[in-house]
């Protein structure tokens, strides 16, 4: 998103990360592990309640890694987007992890580089976060909680962290109904451009023909000062995995 009183940071909260269940790209390998691939179209690239495109289309996708080793699973990947900020058009993510369940209970631990290819080094767009989550599954609803933290948030605006809950709950056999809430406090506020802030968002997915299908909406508790039109959107994805 275009740069007004506020810097604006990537990644979703909706639209990135894709509805379809993965699958490997290929079947027999020398290689130990899974390969998939995942691609997306959405109305708007929204992260953190907050607009990444000033509300345009974004086509999105990347390629990740999986080994299963007995209890847990290691990861990685790479996840690419366009964005409209007036010094960078695009969105570039490494990240790593490992991650388990027990039961219904599930817990991840993963690193987050967040890149800007293009931008100027001296805006210092680009950014690291340490990602913890759990999660329980009850069976009639999920629910998850994780905390993303940063030593040197996006446009060297001092140490931030991200702090977020979700629930899923199946309607039927074809749909579910997500709820997330986030709180996103930074060190540097004026760095930044806005106070600290709530997100909070609704959606609800499907899946058609090994097609994802997602419609959702999304606000922060910004002021309409700060925020303008990038805050409170609605927002619908496509996606397919590989």
């Amino acid at each position: 998103m275009k740069k007004s009183k506020f810097l604006i940071v990537p990644m979703i909260a909706f639209g990135m990360v894709s509805l379809a269940k993965a699958e490997p790209l290929v079947e027999e390998s020398a290689i130990p592990g899974e390969f998939s691939a995942n691609i997306s179209l959405t109305s708007d690239y929204i992260f953190r309640g907050i607009s990444q495109t000033g509300n345009n289309p974004a086509v999105q996708g990347g390629f990740d890694y999986t080994y299963d080793f007995g209890p847990a699973a290691v990861s990685a990947g790479i996840w690419a987007s366009n964005v409209k900020f007036s010094d960078a058009t695009i969105e570039i993510d490494y990240y790593a992890g490992v991650g388990g369940s027990i039961d219904n209970f599930s817990w991840d631990l993963s690193a987050i580089y967040y890149t800007y290819p293009g931008a100027d080094s001296s805006l210092n767009y680009d950014f690291f976060e340490i990602a913890p989550s759990i999660g329980y599954d009850f069976g009639f609803m999920a629910v998850s909680a994780g905390l993303n933290y940063s030593p040197e948030y996006f446009g060297d605006s001092g140490d931030a962290y991200y702090t977020h809950g979700g629930i899923d709950i199946p309607l039927g056999k074809y749909f579910t109904l997500s709820g997330t809430v986030g709180y996103q406090a930074i060190d540097d506020n004026a760095a930044w451009g806005t106070d600290d802030y709530t997100d909070y968002g609704i959606s609800l997915s499907t899946e058609i023909a090994g097609f994802g299908l997602s419609a959702g909406w999304t606000d922060t508790d910004l002021s309409k000062s700060q925020c303008d039109d990038a805050c409170g959107v609605f927002s619908v994805a496509l996606s397919r995995s590989f």
